[in-house]
């Protein structure tokens, strides 16, 4: 193979592989991003549940809940 085939095989092989690099970042991105919306989801779900929670105590115990 010549010199010039050779470096554009090179640079080709190069490429491919940069591109697979960031095609495995940009998932890892997506995974993280889908977890951190999950766990987003569940604390605002916590924090609507403590609300509630809440909520219902002050009314037992101001005789609101009769």
């Amino acid at each position: 193979m010549s010199d010039n085939k050779q470096q554009s095989f090179q640079a080709g092989q190069a490429a491919g592989q940069a591109e697979e690099k960031s095609n495995v970042l940009l998932d890892k991105a997506k995974d993280a991003a889908a977890a951190t919306g999950a766990s987003a989801q569940t604390a605002g779900q916590k924090v609507t549940e403590a609300g509630g929670g809440a909520v219902n105590v002050v009314k037992e115990n101001t005789g609101m809940n009769k």
